[in-house]
């Protein structure tokens, strides 16, 4: 995410760090280097310039010449602005009536749909409401196929009228249906185009008049840079809009999105997309998202998306077994589906500080837990609750059974039983206590290194 951006914030704010004396000059260098990356990053000249103005006004203002850590009061000052530049804070959904109506708009392509599915998993999940998903996109053959398939991965109805063709009719009746059954929140999934014309505008126009949604959210490819920054401002003068929500985090983005739309259409963004998975969306916190872009990570979010999957009658089940050494592979496949659904493997290992960088050229397959599900699944069940009786005949009949080889099987063998003694060690009284310390550090740090 922002890894072009990353890193070169990164080298600016390094090379004054680096410096026995910073100077009005050194300042002055280094904002120039800053606004140099952010048009790079396909944030327009005049929010960079504006952005570098202020930190620079804050950088001789705040007496950085003279701090006794001269860059790390300068990364602050970055991180301060970026943040603000994104909204300063977190602007939530709004689900105040019942049934809540969210309108879902953007252009074709830019990941609308599977946003709507991902909504109504968040919504259905966590915010415990009855979710209608409505097929409004009556242009495109595969949407209504494609959002059943998602109202059935996630459990959730999906409203169509295959022979009406006029979105607003579906609406209206969808409105209807929910109010018969009970929803409490319905999302609208509207068609896009693959570019902006008067006959969309009139048409999503049209709909939002109909059905007067308590939200109504921008959806854009945060890969399209100031293309996207330009198609939010002409949807939000035809609806004027509640949020934007950023899709495709995950891949090759310059940052020009997220930077620029919260200045130019005034409008917060009220969530982040990556990837395919349903669980795979966050809301923005804009502090969070400087951390990330200046490569601090972010685990604050980390340790959330690792609280949504925890269960704690599981996590007690587990420490029984733990204690007495009776951990087995089906625990073992029980965490590994928990990490699975908590998104995508490289941006999980990007929240941890001091990681992304190091793992920036690293190809993180997301499938990297496929070969030893393959190896647990070929083994009995008596093999997974007790693996020391697995010899080396066993070991034949999971290599074939797996496709993979005794190597592998040796490796995984080893592996889990390193992690075991690890666990016990956790439960021990010692391992307890060297817990409470590392958290008392964290907790005593803040988690910032300023």
């Amino acid at each position: 995410m922002f890894q072009s951006l990353q890193d070169k914030l990164d080298k600016a704010l390094h090379n004054i760090s680096g410096r026995g004396k910073i100077t009005e000059i050194n300042v002055a260098e280094t904002v120039k280097e800053i606004r140099r990356a952010l048009v790079d990053a396909d944030v327009s000249y005049k929010v960079a310039k504006d952005l570098t103005k202020r930190i620079q006004d804050k950088a001789l203002g705040q007496n950085v010449l003279t701090s006794l850590s001269p860059g790390q009061l300068m990364v602050k000052i970055v991180h301060d602005e970026l943040a603000q530049l994104m909204g300063g804070e977190n602007v939530g959904i709004n689900l105040s009536s019942n049934p809540s109506i969210i309108l879902i708009a953007g252009l074709q392509g830019s990941g609308k749909t599977t946003f709507s599915g991902k909504l109504a998993n968040y919504l259905k999940t966590k915010k415990n409401k009855k979710v209608l998903l409505v097929a409004g996109d009556v242009y495109r053959p595969a949407a209504i196929n494609q959002l059943k398939v998602l109202g059935e991965q996630i459990g959730v109805e999906v409203f169509s009228e295959l022979e009406n063709k006029n979105p607003v009719e579906i609406a209206q009746h969808a409105i209807e249906y929910a109010n018969q059954n009970k929803f409490s929140a319905i999302i609208i999934d509207t068609a896009g185009r693959l570019a902006i014309d008067q006959v969309m505008m009139d048409e999503i126009k049209n709909v939002h008049q109909a059905v007067n949604p308590q939200e109504t959210l921008f959806v854009v490819d945060s890969m399209t840079g100031q293309d996207a920054v330009n198609t939010a401002k002409a949807f939000n003068e035809v609806l004027d809009y509640n949020g934007v929500v950023l899709t495709k985090l995950d891949g090759d983005t310059r940052g020009g999105a997220a930077l620029t739309i919260r200045t130019v259409v005034d409008k917060p963004i009220k969530f982040i997309s990556t990837g395919e998975k349903m669980e795979a969306l966050d809301v923005f916190y804009p502090e969070r998202m400087a951390d990330r872009i200046l490569g601090m990570g972010d685990v604050v979010s980390l340790v959330e998306r690792a609280q949504e999957q925890f269960d704690e009658e599981e996590a007690r089940k587990l420490h029984k077994k733990i204690a007495k050494n009776q951990f087995g592979f089906d625990d073992f496949l029980k965490q590994i589906k928990q990490i699975k659904r908590m998104g995508n493997m490289k941006d999980l290992m990007g929240m941890i500080p001091g990681v992304g960088k190091a793992l920036k050229d690293v190809n993180i397959d997301d499938d990297a837990f496929k070969y030893i599900e393959a190896l647990i699944y070929s083994m009995t069940p008596e093999e997974r609750r007790n693996p020391s009786i697995i010899n080396t005949s066993r070991k034949n009949r999971i290599a074939k059974g797996s496709g993979r080889t005794i190597q592998d099987i040796n490796q995984l063998l080893k592996q889990f039983e390193q992690m075991s003694k690890m666990m016990k060690m956790m439960q021990s009284p010692q391992g307890k206590m060297m817990m409470q310390a590392m958290a008392k550090q964290m907790g005593g740090a803040g988690g910032k290194p300023f």
